[in-house]
């Protein structure tokens, strides 16, 4: 039996782990939008420009938590973006779902896990940058695919209720989303 994948946020107080079906059935990418790169400099993370953000999609089902699940806080790049989710002891990032829990999706960061050469080799990069033209996602197919294929398996079999980061009886967030405005935002990425 494989190693469990452990993740936690950088000062230990949020621990948990990946199962190893999760593991098998995430995708792990690598994207290089703007939304991305400005969540990493809101918590204080280097800037990882040029370079792109790490993650790894699973469905949060997949997730356990062994201690700190109540320090998860939230914010939004705006009032409709993703939820954005950190750790409320030290500011790190730590995964990104979508506002309904009806649609089971996580992006953890992948370096939050001890060892991320376990989570495989990357499969998609999203909105690689081109010199004149509009940005491309290399591997869209196979990401989207993917993200469909766990979705689809997850609601039809319940599990998407099974989620760390929703009161599913109310469809709210486990934390109260704080939202930055438009000028916050724009001043992250000048």
């Amino acid at each position: 039996m494989a190693d469990p994948l452990i993740f936690a946020c950088d000062c230990g107080k949020i621990r948990g782990e990946l199962s190893q079906e999760a593991r098998k059935a995430g995708t792990r990418i690598v994207c290089f939008c703007a939304d991305c790169r400005a969540n990493e400099i809101y918590h204080k993370q280097p800037d990882p420009a040029p370079g792109p953000v790490d993650l790894f999609q699973v469905n949060p089902d997949g997730l356990t938590f062994h201690q700190g699940e109540d320090l998860l806080r939230l914010m939004r790049l705006s009032p409709k973006g993703l939820f954005r989710w950190y750790a409320g002891c030290c500011g790190t990032p730590m995964a990104n779902t979508l506002a309904k829990p009806t649609l089971p999706f996580a992006g953890l960061r992948s370096d939050r896990f001890a060892n991320k050469d376990a989570l495989g080799k990357i499969r998609a990069r999203a909105f690689v940058p081109k010199q004149g033209k509009q940005p491309r996602t290399e591997g869209a197919a196979r990401m989207v695919m993917s993200l469909l294929s766990r979705m689809i398996s997850a609601r039809l079999s319940g599990r998407w209720k099974e989620t760390p980061f929703f009161d599913v009886d109310s469809g709210e967030p486990v934390s109260k989303p704080e939202v930055i405005s438009k000028e916050e935002r724009a001043a992250l990425l000048r």
